[in-house]
């Protein structure tokens, strides 16, 4: 055998010589290089010597600087634009006014870059006054660094380095603690009520908006920048909302953690660098204090926590509280209010669309499988959670989504399982010391566990998130009564109710073992982020889904048979092939049948469900005791309507609007008075059953465009006869069919009586009148059929 050493250049194994030979009868290891002249005793395979002289050098080298490459919009050509420096000192100043107290002379003065890296490209800002002036105090001598949209891997190592509870955990995603707060204090959010909410917002009984004054809001707001420019950095976040460039708002938020910026990095739309170049003001801007507490010896403050939001500020305030779900759910409240005055429908709801561009939109409260059934392999999937609906069509309202991970698998929901990577927040989780692998069932720290990742880590993500107008609007109840069926079909009227009601049933399991089902009702599916009245959003849906011809659907994801404890959970591969069946078009043209007490029309077959689950009342055995749950929630859906005091205001720009419902509600006790000036377009009003309405004399100015009014039960003991008949006379002036129900019967048919009545001169031009009882329509009606026959 040839042992001559290979022609490789490196190194081989030399033959088994006793020259060759090493210690303990092993070979030596020749290096060699046929190029090496044969005196050559030493050779260096080193390239050139790096070009640095000192070790910070050498790390500056590293890292390679990303300048901006496009001019800002408007600037002609290349020697007209801005450079480098001049927008360094545009976002400088920009930043600066943000974080200005407007109780000093001076603003903060400002560094670009992290403190510890002095030197490296810091740059100083220019500071700007305001009045009134005060003596300067030990803050406006510091400077304060900012780190302005930092990538992820940036924020990472701000996190490990400076975050006590930060990890790396085995799938790369970043692992963190929210601190005392594992969730959301809404007993702690407040909302500046002044002359441009005072109409506009929700106030009262049931709203979630709770007041607070102009004075207290800046007390709090320059506690938060005082504690901000306190710091030797904070990160600022200038990022968008709404995938709809041409309804696209602008915010910037302020904050004191890596965690908070980078959770705020995967939920909002990232910026292009080109887009962060000419970002400007922003329209809304977060102060983002939480591990510093409010004072709560000030007005309106119950704890050391608070969370505040002034709309003509355009600005939010976050003190005692580091839970990062506060920003996306506050942002998502502010889009309730900015979106709705552009006559743009802002939505807590899941959407996804069909290869053929067909969109669904998903309601339901947690638990209901809003987030399983809204992510579908065979759709796109637009959002999760937050929407709005233009005449654009539907846009995510983020860029991200925010997802629970108690009890998380890869076998029922892989999505999820695969997003949690390199640049995803795990929040409050539990995991290994050692292996960093983290126990998605443990809920040592909290049951609400969550992950923080961009929309583009879901594979069938559709980006950008905007899709055309939706052909299925689909309402989920987990109804732990068992007595919903699977599936109705519902009319406009019946989406709106049950959209304004926002239904679902949880189960209670409390320590002495009771196990009944507890109905949680939540307006508009998301009543703890709506800014106005819930009816101003159901007339909006109402408006839209009649004018690009949307069906309702209410989807029943919770129990048949029984209710909790006696029936079972609907199967999931049956809910999913009535969501197909939706998608397809295919449940449109089934037959259908009404069900008692609700009135929902519900199919008779849909391919792979058995047909007899499809009527929940063929599935118990007990049929008396499903008539008397049916009741039961029934009337808890009319308790839940009695909490509604009173109509919104600013009713009028709905200008659209032409069926308004008023229905159940005893504590309603008037209505807006805008409605005669300005609701034009109203064609319908139907009010039943609310004894507490008192209407203003001359009724007649708010029916004159109306042609159907209905009076029944109580209500109508509070209108006089001679105002009723004052109703019908104004009334007949402008249509030509025309009907009253009431209860007050024979007196007000009398002297309607054809020919003989007091007031029939009043309304004999019109073609059809009928005034009087249901019970007496009824015997008309059982007359006219028999003297036909």
């Amino acid at each position: 055998m040839d042992n001559k050493a290979p022609d490789n250049g490196e190194f081989s194994f030399a033959s088994n010589t006793p020259r060759s030979t090493g210690r303990k009868g092993l070979p030596k290891i020749q290096t060699q290089d046929h190029n090496k002249k044969a005196n050559d005793v030493c050779h260096d395979d080193s390239g050139t010597p790096v070009k640095a002289k000192t070790i910070d050098e050498l790390h500056s080298l590293q890292r390679k600087k990303s300048a901006p490459t496009t001019p800002i919009k408007g600037a002609q050509g290349a020697f007209n634009a801005i450079s480098e420096e001049e927008r360094q000192k545009q976002q400088l100043q920009s930043i600066s006014t943000s974080l200005a107290s407007l109780m000093r002379e001076t603003g903060p003065k400002l560094v670009k870059g992290d403190p510890a890296r002095k030197g490296e490209g810091q740059q100083i800002a220019h500071h700007h006054h305001y009045t009134p002036t005060i003596s300067a105090s030990d803050s406006s001598l510091k400077f304060t660094h900012y780190l302005h949209n930092l990538s992820p891997a940036e924020l990472y190592e701000q996190a490990i380095k400076s975050e006590k509870g930060s990890f790396i955990a085995s799938s790369g995603a970043l692992a963190t603690l929210s601190g005392a707060k594992t969730g959301r204090s809404p007993r702690d959010k407040r909302v500046v009520r002044d002359e441009t909410t005072e109409d506009d917002l929700w106030w009262g009984k049931g709203s979630p908006n709770i007041e607070m004054d102009e004075h207290t809001f800046m007390v709090n707001r320059e506690r938060a920048v005082d504690y901000l420019n306190s710091l030797d950095k904070v990160f600022i976040n200038d990022q968008f909302l709404n995938w709809d460039p041409e309804h696209r708002i602008k915010v910037r938020i302020v904050s004191a953690r890596a965690y908070h910026s980078l959770f705020m990095h995967n939920m909002c739309i990232r910026p292009t660098p080109e887009e962060l170049e000419n970002f400007g003001t922003p329209d809304f801007t977060i102060y983002n204090a939480g591990q510093f507490p409010c004072n709560r010896y000030t007005h309106y403050m119950t704890s050391s926590t608070s969370i505040d939001i002034n709309l003509a500020r355009k600005e939010m305030v976050i003190l005692g509280t580091q839970y990062a779900g506060e920003m996306k759910k506050g942002l998502f409240g502010v889009m309730h209010y900015l979106m709705p005055k552009r006559q743009i429908l802002s939505l807590h709801s899941g959407c996804n669309m069909g290869k053929d561009g067909d969109v669904a939109l998903f309601f339901g409260l947690s638990g209901t499988g809003k987030t399983t059934l809204s992510t579908d392999h065979n759709r796109y999937l637009i959002g999760d959670d937050e929407h709005c609906w233009s005449e654009n069509g539907v846009s995510n309202i983020e860029g991200g989504c925010y997802a629970k991970c108690i009890d998380l698998s890869r076998e029922k929901e892989p999505d999820i399982w695969n997003a949690i990577k390199f640049g995803t927040v795990l929040e409050n989780v539990v995991f290994d010391e050692h292996t960093r692998e983290v126990d998605y069932m443990d809920s040592s720290v909290t049951e609400n566990t969550r992950a923080a990742y961009p929309i583009e880590y879901i594979p069938n993500a559709k980006i950008p998130c905007v899709g055309p107008h939706p052909k299925n609007i689909i309402l989920l109840a987990c109804d732990a009564f068992g007595v919903l069926p699977p599936v109705s079909k519902l009319s406009l009227a019946q989406t709106m109710y049950h959209f304004i009601s926002g239904y679902t049933a949880l189960v209670a399991g409390t320590e002495d073992g009771i196990k009944e089902p507890q109905a949680t009702f939540s307006a508009c599916f998301g009543a703890a982020f709506i800014m106005m009245h819930p009816t101003r959003y159901a007339a909006m849906l109402s408006e839209k889904m009649q004018k690009h011809g949307a069906t309702g659907w209410l989807v029943n994801t919770g129990w048949s048979g029984g209710s909790y404890g006696s029936g079972k959970r609907i199967k999931l591969a049956y809910t999913r092939r009535i969501i197909d069946a939706i998608h397809s078009g295919s449940l449109l043209n089934a037959s259908y049948k009404k069900t008692e007490v609700f009135g929902l029309e519900i199919p008779t077959e849909i391919e792979g469900v058995p047909s007899e689950i499809l009527d929940p009342v063929n599935t118990w055995t007990d049929k008396n005791a499903y008539k008397d749950t049916q009741l039961k929630l029934a009337g808890l859906f009319k308790n839940n309507f009695a909490e509604l005091d009173t109509l919104p205001r600013g009713l009028t720009t709905l200008t659209s609007l032409e069926i308004l419902e008023i229905i159940e509600c005893p504590s309603l006790a008037s209505l807006p008075k805008e409605i005669p000036e300005g609701m034009s377009s109203l064609r319908s009003l139907s009010i039943e059953n609310c004894h507490s309405l008192t209407l203003p004399q001359p009724l007649s100015a708010y029916l004159l465009c109306i042609v159907h009014i209905w009076l029944l039960c109580e209500m109508a003991c509070n209108i006089s006869l001679h105002l009723k008949i004052a109703i019908i006379s104004s009334l007949c002036r402008k249509v030509s069919n025309f009907s009253v129900h009431s209860n007050s019967g024979p007196e007000l048919e009398k002297r309607c009586e054809m020919s003989k009545g007091a007031d029939w001169q009043r309304i004999y031009h019109t073609p059809h009148i009928y005034v009087g009882s249901s019970a007496s329509q009824q015997r008309r009606d059982t007359a006219s059929s028999s003297s036909t026959s």
